[in-house]
């Protein structure tokens, strides 16, 4: 009990005196004026001029913070909170800005990644090895990507490497049996480019459930057994300049895991994701640019218990875009495009309806003039199953002196319900309507030499919002859309380099309410943390570098009728690095120092403390 008092304390203590986090690059200051993010609009844009809330972190960021995982690198950032069951490689939650977890439209290098029937992406799943950067865009973007975007957009891309030939390898191990390898290279020439990467980690995983058998809870079952994981995986980027204005470019991921849970109809799993892509690129003049698309993903599991196989399921999307991009005026770009998606089912669960399709218009602009700037777009989805949806979003900023800039953004989205909300068997609710929402965000920032912060409110109302309850004795959940939720909350982030120090926090706090009137009404969404925050510090003297990252997130609710309460936690983490010589680092880490003991989902254990020693060659040139 002292040791969490005292984790307790240090944490409120940290986030109570620091300052909160956009996203600092640690050796180059703690702005970058001059970094792309590419999600937020379609088409390139300055962080510092995107109207809408957007971070950026990069391969440095990710090699810097020591993270084994997606679901570390991303913890506690702006708007983001985790429902984790079990550790690494289990099932994992991502809710933003306190929208549900299948609110967030998920691409891989321009690919949508999520599974038609559960109608989420399998973070846990996605090697952090292999990825390049990661972009976040909070807020609804319905109205340029249609279904699935009302919390936000968060794009991975891979690796691809950088000029030249650029060659990595990294080994590690550590507590739980942990142990992880990976290795690529990138190319970069006069007219055509490539990367190739791989990577392997497998851990012996802890005991991811407490449930019981006897009690019928948790994971319905009792087995005190540690929970194993492994993950192999691949991926190719490249591209070619065919001529001075035509481009060719293409991308290919696989993953294959194997994961043990707990659980009493089945206790493994065995994954396929695989993300496939193609785009030409043509710029026909210096005022108009064509991209053509091609995409599949797809999420294949095989589920067991012990060594029977006990289900199948395998979901395609395979999507084609049409974008052009017109100058129209000096700092006066519109977009205009098609967009075209088919989902598909192939599972040994028969659903009543296995495929479906959707087709979208849009047309956006973005445009500024003097101190200001303006954003617009417009989208129609013609969904197969649920007719036409209209989506827009409109969008304001204003500069003043010394970087500082207002924005305001107001935007509407949608959400087609799953396959497995509508159509699982036992559980079907054939009648659910699709989710439509209306957002509104207000933000202040400036970005200086070295240092940047941003504040920013936000509102949320979602109508027909999906909920399941789980009425006895049946522990399939029945879907219904229940009338409104409204969700209310504010960021406010700042970075800065002082003294040699280069220090990041950020600091959430969201509001997600069941609106609807019945007998929840008022209460919290389940599984979220109102108030999340993140704090990261780093300093290099000579050969070393050292840093610190604190993550914590106040208590949450596991149901509906907030019966179920989950208290809040704090950990910390400790990191060195040691540059050998140029070319050969030596990192170590050590996470959740405090041994923390936590759940982000009831019943299910999270990590306490752990170790980690890895090798790390990478030419520096």
């Amino acid at each position: 009990m002292q040791v969490r008092r005292l984790t307790l304390a240090l944490s409120a203590s940290l986030f109570a005196s620091l300052p909160a986090v956009a996203l600092a690059q640690p050796d180059r200051g703690a702005t970058d004026l001059d970094q792309v993010v590419v999600t937020a609009d379609r088409i390139e844009t300055l962080v510092a001029d995107s109207i809408v809330p957007v971070q950026v972190i990069d391969r440095e960021e990710i090699e810097r913070s020591q993270s084994t995982n997606v679901l570390e690198l991303l913890r506690g950032r702006a708007g983001i909170d985790f429902g984790n069951q079990g550790g690494a490689g289990k099932l994992s939650s991502l809710f933003l800005r306190g929208a549900e977890s299948d609110h967030v439209l998920v691409l891989v290098d321009g690919v949508k990644y999520s599974s038609a029937t559960a109608g989420m992406a399998a973070f846990q799943d996605l090697p952090l090895a292999l990825i390049d950067r990661v972009e976040i865009v909070r807020g609804p973007r319905s109205s340029l990507y249609g279904s699935e975007a009302i919390g936000g957009v968060i794009q991975v891309f891979t690796r691809r490497g950088g000029d030249g030939f650029s060659p990595h390898v990294t080994v590690g191990g550590g507590s739980n049996g942990s142990r992880d390898a990976s290795a690529g290279f990138g190319y970069n020439g006069t007219r055509g480019w490539v990367g190739a990467n791989a990577a392997y980690a497998r851990t012996d995983g802890i005991n991811a459930c407490r449930g019981s058998g006897t009690l019928f809870q948790g994971c319905f079952t009792d087995e005190p057994d540690d929970d194993g994981y492994r993950n192999v995986s691949l991926s190719l980027r490249g591209g070619l300049r065919l001529t001075d204005a035509l481009t060719v470019e293409g991308n290919f991921l696989n993953v294959a895991g194997d994961n043990e849970y707990d659980g009493s109809w089945t206790n493994r799993s065995r994954i396929l994701q695989q993300v496939a892509g193609t785009q030409l690129k043509y710029k026909a003049s210096d005022r108009l640019s064509l991209t053509a698309a091609l995409g599949r993903s797809k999420d294949h599991s095989d589920d067991y218990l012990d060594t029977t196989l006990r289900s199948r399921f395998e979901t395609r999307r395979d999507s084609a875009s049409l974008q052009a991009d017109i100058a129209v005026a000096a700092a006066h770009t519109v977009s205009v495009g098609v967009d075209h998606i088919e989902d598909h089912v192939d599972s040994s669960t028969r659903y009543a309806v296995d495929s479906r399709d959707n087709t979208a218009v849009f047309v956006s602009y973005q445009g500024g003039a003097g101190l200001q700037r303006w954003q617009a777009s417009v989208r129609n989805d013609d969904n197969e199953q649920f007719g036409n949806h209209l989506t827009g979003g409109l969008g304001w900023g204003l500069a003043f002196a010394n970087g500082i800039r207002f924005n305001a953004s107001i935007g509407t989205g949608f959400k087609a319900p799953t396959f497995n909300d509508l159509y699982y068997p036992g559980s079907e609710s054939p009648d659910l309507k699709p989710e439509e929402s209306t957002s509104l965000n207000l933000g202040l920032s400036q970005f200086a030499d070295t240092w940047n912060w941003s504040f920013n409110v936000y509102e949320s109302r979602i109508d027909n919002l999906i909920v399941f309850s789980y009425p006895p004795p049946n522990f399939v959940g029945i879907g219904r859309n229940i009338d409104e939720a409204r969700i209310r909350g504010a960021e406010f982030t700042y970075a800065t380099t002082l003294a040699g120090w280069n220090l990041s926090t950020q600091l959430s706090h969201t509001d997600p309410r069941d609106r609807s009137g019945g007998v929840n009404h008022d209460n919290l969404l389940a599984r979220r943390a109102r108030n999340t925050g993140r704090v990261d510090i780093d300093r290099t003297f000579g050969a070393f570098r050292i840093g610190s990252t604190v993550n914590g997130a106040g208590s949450r609710y596991d149901n509906a009728a907030n019966t179920a309460r989950l208290g809040g936690y704090g950990t910390m983490d400790l990191r060195l690095e040691y540059a050998l010589n140029r070319d050969w680092s030596l990192l170590a880490r050590a996470s959740n120092v405090f041994d923390r003991d936590y759940e982000t989902v009831a019943w299910y254990h999270q990590p306490g403390r752990e170790y980690r020693l890895s090798l790390r060659y990478q030419p520096v040139r």
